[in-house]
């Protein structure tokens, strides 16, 4: 009980980071020169180094991608807290119920910021040589994973 119970806490806290570091960095969209991300564009020099930053704009799609990322963040630290608190209080035989039910939000967050994002960033960057970066990559595959400790978080039963 002790190993799974590991496993999912290891499944969650890389959830975590993932959903962290893929709200945070700059690199949802790279090309030219250029890195943008939901918070702002910025232009690189050659060596890679950052020469300017401008906020991102201010279009309502982008707003819905950003809270929506941040609600994600959120709700999966809530999730991590409810488990801890539902791993000392559940009587035996307990599901955990209200903590897979935030894990599960948190993955359709960011599933439906990650969505948004690829249908509306055309609108955005119509220039076709910018590619995907890693932080969009890593927001896809935070969905899964999420979706996944949410139904396994459902399926748990507390035992002594």
């Amino acid at each position: 009980m002790l190993l799974l119970l590991l496993g999912i806490l290891f499944l969650h806290v890389a959830v975590l980071v993932l959903l962290f570091v893929s709200t945070i960095v700059s690199q949802w969209l790279t090309g030219n020169g250029h890195t943008t991300d939901l918070w702002q564009n910025c232009t690189m020099s050659f060596s890679g180094a950052v020469q300017h930053c401008y906020s991102s704009s201010a279009s309502e799609w982008l707003q819905s991608v950003q809270a929506t990322m941040v609600l994600s963040v959120i709700f999966s630290v809530l999730s991590l807290f409810l488990f801890f608190c539902q791993l000392f209080t559940l009587t035996k035989g307990g599901r955990f119920y209200i903590t897979g039910f935030f894990q599960i939000l948190a993955g359709l967050c960011v599933m439906s910021a990650a969505a948004i994002y690829t249908v509306r960033h055309s609108e955005w960057h119509a220039n076709t040589e910018y590619s995907y970066g890693f932080a969009y990559i890593l927001a896809w595959v935070a969905f899964p994973l999420a979706l996944l400790s949410g139904i396994i978080y459902v399926i748990l039963r507390k035992r002594e």
